[in-house]
């Protein structure tokens, strides 16, 4: 991570550099089948904070832990969040989602919204719907 970081330090726009921590369909049954005893938050933790002490800009991670990491990798490291579901989508192959909404409070910096968008009979009204959503925040 750090010589990715410092393969990026001369750019003169420098694009974000930003980890993957635990996929957002792994489960805690996932993690077990890997030999990983730790929770998905704790791995998360632990993979967020190495990824900000080697000097990158954020991570990915699930809804689920932006809040903790917000609180312990701060307001400027940024969390990109996959596994994004309007309340009335299927989950799909995710196990650790979250409305857009929930995932904006929880301090999540971009959301990953997919296929509830693509599969959509109408993706436009469904985006529509989404951001109205985030709307009703502001």
């Amino acid at each position: 991570m750090e010589a990715a970081r410092e393969a990026l330090a001369s750019n003169v726009i420098r694009p974000k550099l930003i980890a993957v921590t635990v996929l957002t369909s792994m489960s805690q049954d996932d993690l077990n089948g890997i030999g990983m005893t730790a929770t998905p938050a704790e791995m998360v933790l632990r993979l967020a904070t190495l990824a900000r002490d080697s000097g990158l800009d954020g991570v990915v991670c699930s809804a689920q832990e932006a809040a903790l990491l917000r609180h312990q990798c701060g307001n400027n490291f940024c969390l990109v969040t996959p596994g994004i579901r309007p309340a009335d989508s299927a989950a799909d192959d995710q196990s650790r989602i979250m409305t857009p909404s929930s995932a904006l409070k929880n301090g999540s910096s971009y959301l990953v919204i997919g296929r509830p968008i693509t599969k959509a009979a109408d993706p436009l009204l469904a985006l529509q719907n989404i951001s109205r959503e985030i709307g009703e925040m502001a």
